[in-house]
């Protein structure tokens, strides 16, 4: 209250007025510009910006100069000098007294000018810092700002009664006063409240200072027991006391909520605000959003989660089905998470950054799509995606994942904080699970506990007994001492409504009934359980609920132990907290390992770049591209020449043995030719085509890994090794030949091998050429077969010491056998006779020499294969000759050369399919395969594991681990900068 006397000047020149609503200036509307006036009267208010308010205060401070003047008494024995005498001095006393009202109110003025100006700085500091947002207001509102010289303000200050009129209601002022003292004698929490905006311009109003809160919670409760006993008796008492109390508690809340909402619309407004003519600027990244971003980068460095991560986080934890999900989306004013009945929905840890933001959205880390969160269509593509994301991240054979899922949600008056939710804690591993279920679950909510700096949010059913909890013990095992632990009771209807004592809850709201320990405890209501219900819905039946219970009106629950809203303000300050205490010690730490990083570098790889892993692999990229561009400067005529070589060397047996010595041992011209086009037609239908393919596919793997082992000769890096190899093998793993080729090449196959005519003696020469080579070839194999057989010959055992075994014996003395036979018939045919085999049988065992029949065969097959062979190579001599006799056609037994038009037609087939061949790769396969390099590269790149699976090594978990490090460090010497401004 205001006091006259000594101190009415100085209350008179309390220029700066706090009321329940705002502050006002002891400047006159009118001079004020609108924006100006229209905000004053905003906090204010007053609805009619031309009527100052409280004409109360004003009548009050007016009365003062009205105060009644008693006339003053002649002494007694006064004559008329002395009456006149003492007339003068009583006027000379008024004039006194109206001379000192003018310098009262001179006083005033002067003092009112200073304070209004000291007020108005010592305001201007509490206003957080909108330099961010200069953007929004226009120019020449600044401009004006920069003009208003305060003294010139203080000349123009007001006349007196001005002042008294833009005093504050003085009834008003003691109305605020009561409620202040009786939500004081309440005995409500100011904790985290007190930063409330209403219950801060509610102190300030009073214009005293604050009375403390104990004195006058005490005086008010001795008060209002003193009326109580003489009114009523003590139950009665108790039962109003407890009724006023709700009351007050109530009252106070919606004016909170009030002033929040009034907050959120303001700032919303703030936000949106574009005028015509200014661009926006960039705003910078929120103080969280800097936060969130450090714990994703060290969440990808830190996979195990190791004990190098101490950054705070809030971990939600709890058994399965206990409303932790809803919390979570009480907090963030929205149905995000996908929902079962019974089942198992969170099978992975999600990672929820909270912003304060003028729109209500959501948004993954890794895409950049906004979801809008007021409309129901994006609320159910939000689910989706995140039910999506978290069966993708679940591997297979497993139910739950360690995978962090991450998502910001940002919406005017959300608390800024992190939170990581994580799967359900349960009891029993059910069909459909894998075995491991329980055990995985349980390490990875100590993985995430065991970091001392994370607040640990224990979600308990209050629905169910409490001794079916699991969590608890778990909690009490991470944190015994209970210093970071928040105790949250979910489902209170439902435990109220079925508990037979309420006291029960009472208990285990104060901590009494488990053995963990807990920095605070809450108990909330998420809704009735239906999935359809909005946030807004369950806000009102909470508030409603918790309104009406009798834990509130018995006193089991206080106050501000009640609703997720508090709920929200204690695990913010309490993160915020653990934030400003930690986060520089952090720093230091990864500070520290990143001189120990570096030192390691310059040690073990001084003039190597510092690459990671993804440099790496783009490096190698463009490496293996160039590699495979290389193919393509292949020219025509080494292909011709691989495919021919590597093609015959594929065929060469079949021809020899299927085709040629079949028919050539037949010793008969039209049966030679008439079995070679038979043979010829078969393997062309069903081998040859095939063969071709396979051939032209290998050369063309084979003239890749050439390129890759000559560009690996250079300066190639060995540690892209591996890689190659892989994307090597994939690629010709995918590559498929075009089917469509084997028919066109089968055709002209075919025709190359039905044509007989040798046009020119060159092309009959290189045919002789052929066959010499090819069948010396096969002779020299002959040879060396038969020289395993019999053993080493008399000048080897001579020079060598070396001996024939007992079977080499038997085959040596076969062979003498064999080749006396064969000189007595020059002209024998490719099998032996039944009594010829007896006959030879039977001279060896007169010699001593016991020989099976089957060993005489074949001995007889390569003895008379080599006899063959040297019989065809000396006929291919004398048709060397025989070109001119085979163009006219003449028919002589000694150069009919049928095998050289055989062979002729071979070597044709091989250079029209080598040719085919080559142009099928050079037009259609290499260009295919670079597709398919491209493609595996491609996929190797989004593959993050296996990147780390083929480019291994020391060298690259170092540059990995200096360069995440590296960006952890500034982040968080960013996020420490943001930090201290915002302090």
């Amino acid at each position: 209250m205001l006091r006259v006397g000594s101190k009415a000047a100085c209350m008179a020149c309390r220029n700066l007025v706090s009321t329940n609503m705002g502050v006002r200036f002891l400047v006159p509307l009118q001079k004020l510009h609108p924006l100006s006036r229209a905000i004053h009267h905003r906090y204010s208010g007053n609805t009619n910006p031309q009527r100052p308010p409280h004409r109360t205060a004003a009548r009050y401070f007016n009365s003062m100069s009205r105060l009644p003047m008693r006339p003053p008494k002649p002494p007694p024995r006064s004559g008329g000098r002395s009456y006149q005498q003492q007339r003068n001095f009583w006027v000379a006393r008024l004039a006194a007294r109206l001379l000192k009202l003018r310098y009262i109110l001179l006083g005033t003025a002067v003092g009112g000018g200073y304070t209004a100006k000291k007020t108005y700085e010592e305001w201007k500091d509490l206003l957080p810092d909108f330099s961010e947002y200069n953007w929004v207001i226009p120019d020449f509102v600044w401009e004006l700002s920069e003009q208003i010289d305060l003294d010139k303000l203080a000349k123009a200050l007001p006349e007196m009664e001005e002042i008294a009129k833009l005093l504050p209601d003085l009834d008003k002022i003691g109305e605020n006063f009561t409620f202040l003292k009786s939500l004081l004698s309440s005995g409500v929490s100011l904790g985290s409240e007190v930063k409330g905006a209403g219950l801060h311009l509610l102190l300030e109003t009073s214009g005293d200072p604050p009375l403390k809160a104990t004195d006058s919670s005490a005086a008010a409760t001795q008060d209002a027991s003193d009326k109580q006993y003489k009114k009523s008796s003590d139950k009665e008492k108790i039962d109003q006391l407890q009724e006023e109390l709700l009351r007050t508690q109530l009252k106070y809340q919606r004016m909170l909520e009030r002033l929040e909402k009034e907050n959120k619309e303001l700032r919303k407004v703030v936000l949106q605000k574009d005028d015509k003519g200014i661009h926006q600027r960039k705003v910078k990244k929120s103080l969280i959003d800097l936060y969130s971003e450090v714990l994703d980068i060290l969440s990808d460095y830190d996979a195990n989660y190791n004990t190098q991560d101490h950054l705070p986080r809030v971990v939600v934890v709890g058994d399965q089905s206990a409303g932790k999900t809803s919390v979570l989306e009480m907090i963030a004013q929205a149905r995000i998470f996908p929902r079962g009945s019974g089942e198992m929905m969170t099978r992975s840890p999600v990672k929820v950054t909270l912003s304060e933001g003028p729109h209500h959205v959501a948004m993954f880390k890794d895409s950049g799509r906004e979801f809008d969160l007021n409309k129901e269509e994006d609320l159910a593509a939000l689910r989706r995606e995140i039910e999506l994301r978290m069966r993708k991240s679940v591997k297979e054979g497993q139910t739950v994942s360690s995978e962090t899922i991450s998502l910001s949600v940002k919406g005017p008056g959300i608390q800024r904080m992190v939170l990581v939710d994580l799967p359900g804690v349960i009891s029993t591993v059910t069909s459909g699970m894998a075995s491991d279920t329980k055990e995985t679950i349980f390490s990875i909510s100590k993985a995430y506990m065991q970091n001392p700096n994370a607040i640990i949010l224990c979600i308990q059913d209050g629905s169910v007994d409490a001794e079916r909890s699991i969590v608890t013990d778990l909690v009490s095992q991470m944190d015994p001492q209970g210093k970071r632990t928040i105790f949250v009771l979910t489902k209170v209807d439902l435990a109220e409504k079925n508990l037979a004592s309420p006291s029960r809850i009472q208990q285990i709201v104060e901590g009494k009934l488990f053995p963990m320990k807990a920095l605070g405890y809450f108990a909330v209501v998420t809704g009735k359980g239906s999935s359809g219900e909005s946030i807004d819905s369950i806000k009102d039946y909470e508030e409603d609920f918790f309104q009406n219970s009798r834990l509130l009106r018995d006193g089991m629950l206080k106050a501000h132990q009640v609703t997720t809203k508090n709920l929200s303000l204690a695990v913010s300050d309490c993160f915020w907290k653990m934030v400003r205490e930690s986060v520089e010690q952090q720093a230091d730490v990864f500070k520290a390992s990143r001189f120990n990083l570096e030192t390691e570098w310059k040690n073990n790889y001084p003039r190597l770049r510092e690459l990671d892993r993804n440099e790496l692999f783009e490096k190698a990229k463009n490496e293996i591209l160039d590699e495979v561009i290389s193919l393509s400067q292949v020219t025509p005529q080494h292909w011709e020449a691989i495919l021919q070589k590597k093609l015959w060397e594929r065929v060469s047996t079949h021809v020899i043995e299927n085709i040629y010595l079949p028919a050539a041992q037949t010793m008969d011209s039209g049966t030679f030719n008439t079995t070679v086009d038979i043979k010829l037609k078969q393997w062309t239908d069903k081998q040859l085509p095939h063969k071709a393919l396979e051939v032209a596919w290998e050369t063309l793997q084979e003239e890749f890994a050439r390129f890759m082992a000559e560009y690996k000769g250079k300066d190639q890096d060995d540690i892209f090794d591996k890689l190659k190899e892989a994307v090597k093998d994939e690629s010709i793993k995918r590559h498929k030949w075009n089917e469509r080729a084997m028919d066109s090449l089968r055709v002209i196959q075919h025709n190359a091998l039905e044509d007989r005519s040798i046009t020119d003696k060159p092309q009959w020469d290189a045919a002789i050429q052929f066959m010499e080579e090819t069948l010396q070839s096969r002779l020299k194999d002959t040879d060396s077969v038969i020289r395993d057989m019999v053993g080493p010959d008399w000048k080897q055992r001579w020079l060598n010491w070396k001996n024939r075994t007992p079977d080499q014996h038997i085959r040596n003395e076969t062979k003498n056998e064999l080749e006396r036979l064969l000189k007595l018939h020059d002209d024998h045919t490719a099998y032996l006779a039944n009594d010829e085999v007896t006959t030879v049988r039977k001279n060896l065992e007169a010699r001593g020499v016991e020989v099976d029949p089957v060993l005489i065969k074949d001995t007889w097959h390569q003895l008379y294969r080599g006899h063959f062979l040297q019989k065809a190579l000396a006929h291919c001599n004398l048709c060397k000759r025989g070109f001119y006799y085979y163009q006219r056609h003449f028919v002589d037994s000694e150069l009919e050369c049928n095998d050289v038009v055989l062979f002729w037609r071979i070597q044709r087939m091989l250079v029209i399919t080598a040719n085919t061949l080559r142009q099928q790769l050079t037009n259609t396969e290499v260009r295919r395969l670079e597709k398919n390099v491209k493609e595996v590269l491609d996929d190797f790149g989004e593959d993050m594991e296996k990147k780390t699976q083929l480019i291994t090594g020391r060298r690259v978990q170092l540059a990995e681990d200096l360069k995440k490090v590296r960006e952890i460090q500034e982040k968080l010497e960013a996020f420490i900068e943001a930090l201290h401004k915002e302090k």
